[in-house]
């Protein structure tokens, strides 16, 4: 027990330097954990932010992939810009041909006659075609063309049409699917329109249905247009493009903001960039706007 114990004395020297070696080994462990503890915390927090960064670039991608998607409404194909047909697929070559044929005051009536101006492919064209919209005139001039040794049958008789502008509401209503309510509505339309101008206007009347617009016009035509002032819409205010029964207050809000961004709106098309234009009435809003 004497030689054990013998192994446990220690001088004050030997004391203070075991005091010393035990002391540098807790701080090293404290040490150790502290920088694992802090490690672990740097990780997670890259990686929550990781998480943030992808979101975020996701919401981008998507909001660029449905900016980029561009919505096509029906439109006249004798008026297509070079945005417009960029947008639809056509070559600069074929934009030009049709805007050669144009420049000689010449249109296209049919999409036969739009491919043997431009010479686009069929497979463009059966992609585009579907959203052609000529004017009326066009097919009635296909639909009632006749021979001029065709004679009206006995018993036929000739209906004088009425001008649709100066119809009283009983007179509407003397057409099938016309009440009380819907030509009480057209009377409204078209005197906040100022009198319809071209046909099409009547299928812009709130639950008219397209197969009584054609027995309206069975009976009543534009005889006398109204003479309309066209608004300037490069200088127009919000107040006065809202006076246009097609234009909500917030979508000429829209208008103007977009107009003072680009210094001025060069073509109507760019309209329908605008957020909630009414893109697939552009071509009776137009009728009354100018540049």
């Amino acid at each position: 027990m004497k030689d054990l114990r013998s192994h446990f004395k220690f001088n004050k020297q030997e004391r203070s330097g075991i005091f010393f070696l035990l002391l540098i080994i807790i701080i090293l462990q404290v040490g150790y954990f502290a920088f694992r503890s802090f490690s672990m915390d740097v990780n997670k927090s890259s990686f929550s932010s990781d998480v943030e960064m992808q979101a975020k670039i996701d919401i981008l991608k998507k909001k660029a992939s449905q900016k980029d998607s561009i919505k096509i409404y029906p439109f006249n194909p004798n008026f297509i810009t070079d945005y417009k047909g960029y947008t639809l697929g056509l070559s600069i070559e074929e934009i030009d041909r049709l805007h050669a044929f144009r420049s000689k005051n010449q249109y296209v009536n049919s999409p036969e006659e739009f491919q043997q101006v431009t010479q686009v492919s069929d497979s463009l064209l059966n992609s585009i075609a579907l959203y052609f919209k000529f004017p009326e005139w066009t097919k009635k001039e296909k639909q009632y063309s006749v021979k001029s040794d065709q004679k009206p049958k006995p018993n036929q008789r000739e209906v004088k049409l009425k001008d649709i502008n100066t119809a009283t509401a009983e007179d509407l209503k003397s057409i099938y699917g016309i009440g009380e309510k819907l030509s009480a509505r057209i009377i409204k339309f078209r005197d906040r329109l100022g009198g319809f101008i071209v046909d099409e206007q009547l299928n812009d009347v709130y639950g008219l249905e397209k197969e009584v617009v054609q027995r309206v016009f069975e009976r009543f035509k534009i005889i006398n247009p109204p003479q309309i002032e066209k608004i300037n819409i490069n200088t127009a205010s919000v107040e006065m493009l809202t006076k246009l029964i097609y234009l909500q207050k917030d979508v000429a809000i829209n208008i103007v903001r977009y107009r003072d961004s680009q210094g001025s709106i060069k073509s109507f098309e760019e309209l329908s960039k605008i957020d909630n234009f009414p893109a697939e009435k552009i071509e009776n809003i137009a009728l009354y706007l100018s540049l």
